[in-house]
C-alpha cells in the first residue's frame, strides 16, 4: 500500500457532516464510504480549464481524463489548504485563489481497478494566472491539456470513457454554480452496488 493510501480520509453523511474517518485505502474498497473530498478546475482568464490525465499508477481510474486537481481533505483540514496542498503535489504550482462553486456528491466503480469513488465533492474553481509554472509530477499525471468547459461538456457525452466519471458533475458546477445546493446529492448518483455502466460511470453524474 502506497502512502498516501493510508492517510486519513473524513466520513460524512449525506448532509456533509462529519461522521468519523478511515484511511483513503479503506473508504475507496467496495462497497465504499462516503467522504470528503475536493475537486479544482484551474481556469485561465480566457476561460480554458486545465484537464489532466490521470498516471498510469493511479489506483482508481488511471490513464482517463480528469479536472486540474483532486485530492482528500485531511480530517480537520481546511479545503483551500488541502486543495492548495495537492496543486503542489501533483502539477507543481500554486497557491492559487479558490473559490467553491457546488457541491456534488457521487459513486462510481473503476471496472479497471475493482475501487470504488463515494464522494462528498468540493468543486473549487481556481484562478490560473498564464506565468504560473506547472511542473506535474509524472506519479500522478501522465499529460496536460487546457479545454473550453462548453466544448468538454459535448465531448463528455460522445466519449465517456476517455474521462472520470466525476468530471461532468464538475464541470457542471463551474458552469451552473446557481444549480449547486451544498449538502444536496446530485439526481443522478448511482447508488452502491450498481454497474459502471450505470449513469455515474457513463457522463460524471451530469
Amino acid at each position: 500500500m502506497s502512502s498516501r493510501e493510508e492517510h486519513l480520509v473524513e466520513l460524512v453523511d449525506d448532509a456533509g457532516q462529519p461522521r468519523g474517518e478511515t484511511t483513503v485505502a479503506a473508504a475507496h474498497q467496495p462497497p465504499g464510504h462516503l467522504h470528503r473530498a475536493f475537486s479544482v478546475l484551474l481556469v485561465d482568464p480566457d476561460g480554458q480549464v486545465l484537464l489532466q490525465r490521470r498516471a498510469a499508477v493511479k489506483t482508481r481510474f488511471p490513464l482517463r481524463w480528469a479536472n486540474s486537481c483532486c485530492g482528500h481533505p485531511r480530517p480537520g483540514e481546511a479545503l483551500a489548504e488541502a486543495a492548495n496542498r495537492r496543486l503542489r503535489e501533483e502539477l507543481g504550482t500554486g497557491p492559487v485563489e479558490l473559490t467553491e462553486v457546488g457541491v456534488y456528491v457521487y459513486y462510481a466503480e473503476d471496472p479497471a481497478t475493482g475501487r470504488v469513488e463515494f464522494e462528498y465533492d468540493h468543486v473549487l474553481r481556481g484562478e490560473f494566472r498564464p506565468a504560473a509554472p506547472l511542473q506535474p509530477d509524472p506519479d500522478e499525471v501522465a499529460e496536460l491539456r487546457w479545454a473550453d468547459p462548453a466544448a468538454l461538456e459535448a465531448e463528455l457525452d460522445r466519449d465517456p470513457r476517455s474521462y472520470a466519471p466525476w468530471l461532468g458533475g464538475v464541470v457542471n458546477r463551474l458552469l451552473r454554480p446557481s444549480a449547486s445546493t451544498p449538502g444536496a446529492p446530485d439526481p443522478a448518483v448511482t447508488p452502491p452496488g450498481s454497474s459502471a455502466d450505470d449513469a455515474a460511470e457513463r457522463s460524471g453524474g451530469r
